[in-house]
């Protein structure tokens, strides 16, 4: 690998993708071994290329939306580790306020919207925002992204269809890990490329090598610069690999460990320190580091969390409409 990229960008690509590793290894312990965590959990570990190309192909103003998987890019856009860890907790100092959990990581102030729980549902939502931005006259971005499985969705050729149409600045982003759950694209879909989909509506669409921050950079921001300048929408087929389960509970049994043994041999992560490394960009102390700063970091995170209250009891009516006058049914 060669270095197309300051000095800068490879540390913060480094930094940004250990620390999402080092909280996502660190939430799954206190989960399994300790039981402080509950519920639902999927983690992003494998995926963090992409969280960090499309960090520095965007600017801070623009927006990300994805599904349940969603811890990774929350910590990206610069939700804060103590918030999400929180959050995981069910803390009312969560990202969340406690309420939302795992699928349900929010940051308005961070233009991060969610953490969905229901497959595809951003999809028309992430459309909805890209109306808005256009509506207003910004110049600003949606990135909008969902797994395999929600391909199979009605609303995301729905929301296509009125993209393409009203050439809203949305970039559509399919983190292809091979598995909706625990099932292949092979088994579901007869379009096994799935940004082939986007030929039915005209859209630019492509397929980006998701295990590299450096071709998502480029891939994103080609697609962004042609959103901003009101060419409308891309499809990008970035190709992944999570090394966990779908969530915490799955037994992997629809997969191979030499499979997931292979895709462990490409590591994002490890990948990008033995370029950093061969680069001379930076010397192993100041790789370790930075390991040490994401290890603190989290380490701070853990003890927010459990040093944090539970939310109170009058908050469970709390966010959940609009109209602060709408007439629960409480009994």
């Amino acid at each position: 690998m060669a270095t197309k990229f300051s000095k800068e960008t490879y540390l913060y690509w480094y930094e940004l993708m250990q620390l999402i590793r080092t909280f996502e290894l660190t939430a799954e312990e206190k989960y399994k071994m300790e039981g402080k965590i509950r519920g639902f959990f999927h983690a992003y570990v494998g995926q963090e290329a992409i969280a960090a190309g499309c960090m520095t192909a965007t600017k801070p103003e623009d927006i990300f939306i994805t599904a349940y998987r969603d811890h990774g890019l929350a910590i990206a856009k610069g939700v804060s580790v103590d918030s999400c860890m929180a959050e995981l907790y069910g803390k009312a100092t969560g990202c969340a306020k406690g309420k939302g959990g795992s699928m349900h990581f929010f940051g308005k102030e961070q233009h991060f919207y969610g953490g969905h729980g229901i497959v595809g549902a951003q999809i028309g939502t992430g459309t909805g925002l890209a109306f808005a931005e256009n509506y207003k006259g910004t110049d600003n971005v949606v990135l909008c992204f969902f797994g395999d499985g929600a391909a199979r969705q009605g609303i995301l050729h729905e929301s296509f269809n009125l993209a393409m149409l009203w050439k809203l600045p949305v970039i559509y982003i399919c983190e292809n890990n091979n598995y909706a759950m625990g099932t292949s694209v092979e088994r579901t879909s007869n379009i096994h490329d799935i940004y082939k989909l986007g030929a039915a509506y005209e859209m630019p669409s492509e397929v980006v090598d998701g295990m590299n921050p450096e071709t998502v950079h480029d891939a994103v921001a080609k697609a962004v610069k042609r959103a901003r300048e009101k060419g409308g929408p891309t499809l990008l087929e970035i190709k992944t690999y999570r090394y966990k389960g779908h969530s915490i509970s799955d037994p992997q049994k629809y997969r191979t460990k030499d499979e997931v043994d292979e895709y462990k041999s490409k590591d994002p992560i490890n990948l990008l320190r033995k370029n950093i490394l061969d680069t001379k960009l930076a010397t192993e102390p100041q790789i370790k580091e930075i390991d040490t700063r994401c290890d603190e970091v989290v380490a701070a995170s853990v003890i927010f969390a459990e040093e944090s209250p539970f939310p109170s009891d009058d908050e469970v009516l709390k966010d959940v409409y609009m109209d602060q006058n709408y007439p629960f049914i409480v009994d």
